[in-house]
């Protein structure tokens, strides 16, 4: 029987996008056996997956090359026939190189690139046209010349759905307000601002993780608008999808949740502040859209990634975007 590793033990956005070259492969090869390595932590979001077989963390917190080693050897004696690895560090490309697989794929850009029999090139964009991560990543499995789907994916259990079914009993938003890059996050003010606005009819739920909690907690407090109330720290990342799915809208940054509401479909709309959706990170729901300024800074995108400050200490590219970009999101 055929069996896959598939590797990515970035962050938790990044995990999200890797589900379409799931989806395809299990499309593809109903029977394979496929297999998951992810930083430890990130496991939760396969919790109950129907079709992955096991996932693998991989605790980076301490001793992480002790770590590596022992890892290795297990993937080794696992005897995949495919491994996939779609991080260009050294590290998995150590792991990729040492696994004993007969088709070993991976990005031109590792380091251990030289050792694998598929190595295409990492591209940001083809002929001036942007190529979203999903792409690059599915072009990992282009050797197997099978259909490629694009939708990421996720499965929140019956669990999960029922834990955020009394939150469903009115119609809602759901407003993802952090981030963990100073510029990649649209600022609490301007979110404040935003609530003050929403119609009094809608309930808004603050969603994020417990480090989160200080944030949501300070705009619900400070904004006029009555109905809203912090999840931040209460749900899991499944539940938090669950909860997304049957929004009216789903406000986000350029961040993970964006992708949580990507993989089930959700209605989301992806506010970019510093970076620039041309990147590869765009929203893939069906009603999805980008929100950002419409200023013409020569500063931005000031990156690939998110900045703790904003270099030019203005954060012009967040402070121009106008409330009435997201309210005419909100449907009517």
């Amino acid at each position: 029987m055929v069996s896959f590793l598939i590797i990515q033990t970035a962050s938790i956005g990044d995990v999200i996008l890797t589900t379409p070259l799931m989806e395809s492969l299990h499309a593809a090869f109903p029977e394979a056996k496929i297999d998951l390595l992810v930083k430890k932590g990130h496991e939760v979001l396969f919790e109950g997956h129907p079709f992955l077989r096991r996932v693998i963390p991989w605790d980076k917190s301490s001793r992480k090359y002790l770590r590596l080693v022992g890892l290795t050897r297990t993937i080794r004696s696992s005897r995949y026939q495919h491994v996939i690895n779609i991080q260009r560090f050294g590290s998995t490309g150590w792991i990729t190189a040492c696994s004993g697989a007969r088709f070993r794929s991976g990005f031109n850009k590792n380091p251990f690139s030289v050792f694998f029999t598929h190595r295409p090139a990492h591209i940001l964009s083809a002929d001036g046209h942007p190529v979203h991560e999903v792409d690059r990543n599915l072009s990992l499995i282009s050797y197997l010349e099978i259909k490629s789907l694009r939708k990421p994916k996720l499965y929140p259990s019956l669990s999960d759905q029922a834990t955020v079914s009394g939150y469903k009993k009115v119609p809602y938003l759901c407003i993802a307000p952090a981030s963990l890059w100073f510029t990649k996050q649209f600022p609490a003010e301007k979110w404040i601002g935003f609530l003050d606005a929403v119609p009094k009819d809608l309930m808004v739920y603050l969603t994020g993780s417990a480090q989160d909690e200080s944030l949501c907690e300070s705009i619900m407090h400070r904004t006029r608008h009555r109905s809203v109330i912090s999840l931040a720290g209460k749900l899991t990342l499944l539940q938090t999808a669950a909860l997304m799915k049957d929004a009216r809208m789903n406000f986000v940054n350029d961040s993970a949740p964006q992708h949580l509401a990507s993989a089930v479909d959700a209605p989301v709309s992806a506010i970019f502040c510093s970076t620039v959706p041309s990147f590869g990170f765009g929203p893939l729901s069906e009603n999805s859209s980008v929100i950002e300024t419409g200023e013409p800074l020569k500063c931005r995108p000031c990156g690939l990634h998110g900045h703790h400050r904003c270099p030019e200490e203005h954060f012009q590219c967040a402070l121009t975007i106008q409330i009435n970009q997201l309210l005419e999101r909100i449907p009517g």
